[in-house]
């Protein structure tokens, strides 16, 4: 079928690039850095939302939009052209395969990345830390959760780069506007759409049991909010090359911390699919509307 060997073509361009091999190496780095800053002080729930930091929050989310904005933009366009006017390949089918493609790449650093990490913290003895109570299911919960808010982000950048057709353009639109909405949203306390507020969230999300005798809503422990603040704060002064701000730090008001009593992960699970599969929609009935 066409759009399985367009799939394959691009997964092999993607994966042969330099930048997805570059993201890869760094994500490990980093996770790794992560894990051994947190090895000795953090509990389990806690560490591992900071190993999910990078890629909900900061600075992960600007490789994923690029990687989006890619398919139909720039010097990729006359080569689409080509291609869908003299070969049996439908519009429908190269749009759906470049960005399964995509989803497919990023979801796989992503696993690649935390999918080890996950296991030893998991697994290894801690003796100097407390004991936590983070589940399996908690723990396939929180991957299923950063999976959607990682595909919602893909989709955006192929739904802004079918639409502005810019790569540059659409990468500033994004990049600037994402960042900003997210904050706005974080204020309001809308985990369903703001990647702050989910990240404060992930810890007491990691913990949920299987079956519970309550309503199966898990309460974010502010405990929790506050350190998921702490790790935000030293994380990105590591970034910056800058010391670590003191826990009352003003900077910390940016990453500052709500009691999210109606957390619940199918809210948050449709506030990004909705989206996710209305910005694909948008993208397809945009390009197939479009002249090449």
């Amino acid at each position: 079928m066409p759009a399985l060997a367009i799939l394959r073509y691009e997964l092999g361009g993607l994966w042969s690039g330099w930048l997805v091999r570059l993201w890869l190496i760094a994500a490990g780095l980093l996770a790794l850095l992560s894990l051994a800053t947190g090895w000795g002080q953090l509990q389990t729930g806690i560490l591992l939302g900071s190993l999910l930091f990078p890629f909900l929050v900061f600075p992960w989310f600007l490789i994923v939009m690029l990687l989006g904005i890619s398919p139909v933009t720039g010097s990729r366009l006359e080569a689409l052209a080509d291609g869908i006017l003299s070969r049996p390949i439908t519009r429908y089918e190269y749009l759906l395969a470049s960005w399964a493609a995509r989803v497919v790449t990023v979801l796989g650093v992503f696993f690649l990345v935390l999918a080890p990490c996950v296991v030893i913290a998991m697994f290894a003895e801690r003796p100097k830390v407390t004991p936590d109570s983070v589940t399996w299911f908690g723990v396939l919960c929180a991957a299923t959760l950063v999976s959607i808010v990682l595909t919602f982000l893909v989709s955006l950048g192929f739904c802004a780069g079918t639409l502005l057709r810019h790569p540059l353009v659409a990468a500033v639109v994004l990049i600037f506007g994402w960042f900003l909405t997210n904050l706005v949203l974080h204020q309001f306390r809308l985990e369903e759409f703001s990647t702050i507020s989910l990240n404060q969230a992930v810890p007491t999300l990691l913990r949920t049991p299987w079956r519970s005798e309550q309503d199966g809503r898990p309460k974010i422990n502010a405990a929790d909010a506050q350190a998921m603040t702490r790790q935000a704060a030293q994380f990105l002064s590591v970034l910056s090359g800058s010391p670590p701000p003191q826990p009352d730090h003003e900077s910390s008001k940016f990453f500052d911390t709500h009691d999210y009593e109606d957390f619940s992960f199918w809210k948050v699970f449709l506030g990004y699919s909705i989206p996710t599969l209305a910005a694909v929609g948008l993208a397809t009935w945009c390009f197939c509307r479009r002249d090449l």
